[in-house]
């Protein structure tokens, strides 16, 4: 997994735009409009997650249209599942020895 796409889904504001974009397609400046930041600004953030593949952007004549494409966050996914469940299993362990001591 890409140290790019942490960086990506790092940002509040790039989080926004991908759920914005989650099942349509918008132009740029239409993405602009939800955010009060400059549309340069936007357009950063999307180059970033265009880089990392979470946008994908096509141009239609003058207008470029973004979409968002979620599959690679099922890397994400895949990795914090690793440490869920290491980390339920430590919990449920540190809970079975408080219970034992709380018999005591």
């Amino acid at each position: 997994m890409s140290q790019q796409l942490f960086h990506a889904i790092a940002d509040p504001t790039r989080r926004e735009i991908i759920d914005l974009l989650a099942g349509k397609s918008m132009s740029v400046n239409k993405v602009a409009e939800n955010f009060d930041i400059s549309r340069p600004a936007v357009s950063k953030h999307l180059k970033i997650l265009n880089e990392c593949g979470l946008v994908v952007i096509n141009k239609a004549g003058r207008q470029r249209y973004c979409r968002a494409d979620t599959r690679k966050l099922l890397e994400v996914i895949e990795w914090a599942q690793r440490y869920r469940k290491f980390w339920n299993e430590r919990l449920d362990t540190l809970e079975a020895v408080l219970a034992e001591e709380d018999t005591k």
